[in-house]
């Protein structure tokens, strides 16, 4: 997949779930919970030792996924991403070393950025989707929209995480140069620690369901 498409998965689903997986028995049945739901992306953060062997196994055994890399913070994490299967890597901030190395190996990378500054170093790195971060005590929604004066014309999309809830999933989706939003809500830790996948599918269906709506009014 090539990082144009990827991307243009991401925006098609809108919503990218951050999940944090610390049982490798919980990677198929959570993502078979997102896919019965509609919503075909997950990203899986580098925070627990067998981040890289959860991409590989929904990688291969759920090729239907699109399958990402999050909280990237090392070249070495970033690596083993794409080792394993990864078709996006996402980080909570901007390592132009990381970027350039996202560059070489064609994997496609959403540095975080919380500032014009970041943005534009963003840019000048080819990073064309960002990871607004944390979006919330940043300006939410708010900021999004006066983002949009001095960059709606250069084509850099946004995509906000950091308090995004299902409460103000709306609100971010209908902000200006928002490509989707990325959230922990829909596959919380809590709820993968009950193994409670309905949930989690219900949660889903509704984020899919947002999506759809406030698409339709735009």
């Amino acid at each position: 997949m090539s990082r144009v498409d990827a991307l243009a998965e991401i925006e098609r689903a809108g919503v990218v779930p951050v999940v944090t997986i610390d049982k490798i028995e919980a990677a198929l049945p959570l993502a078979d919970a997102l896919l019965a739901a509609g919503l075909p992306v997950i990203e899986v953060t580098f925070r627990t030792s067998i981040a890289a062997e959860v991409i590989r196994t929904l990688s291969l055994q759920r090729p239907q996924l699109l399958v990402g890399a999050g909280t990237i913070l090392s070249i070495d994490q970033l690596q083993a991403a794409k080792r394993s299967g990864a078709r996006f890597a996402v980080s909570p901030g901007l390592n132009p070393a990381i970027a350039a190395e996202a560059a070489r190996i064609e994997l496609p990378f959403i540095p975080g950025v919380a500032t014009p500054s970041e943005i534009e170093l963003a840019m000048s790195l080819g990073c064309r989707l960002l990871k607004l971060f944390p979006a919330a005590i940043l300006g939410g929604p708010a900021l999004l929209k006066i983002l949009a004066g001095p960059y709606g014309h250069t084509g850099v999309r946004f995509m906000p995480s950091g308090g995004v809830t299902s409460d103000n999933l709306a609100d971010y989706l209908a902000a200006p140069l928002v490509s989707a939003v990325g959230g922990t809500w829909i596959a919380s830790k809590p709820l993968l620690d009950a193994e409670n996948y309905s949930e989690i599918g219900a949660c889903s269906r509704s984020a899919v369901e947002t999506v759809s709506r406030v698409r339709d009014a735009i």
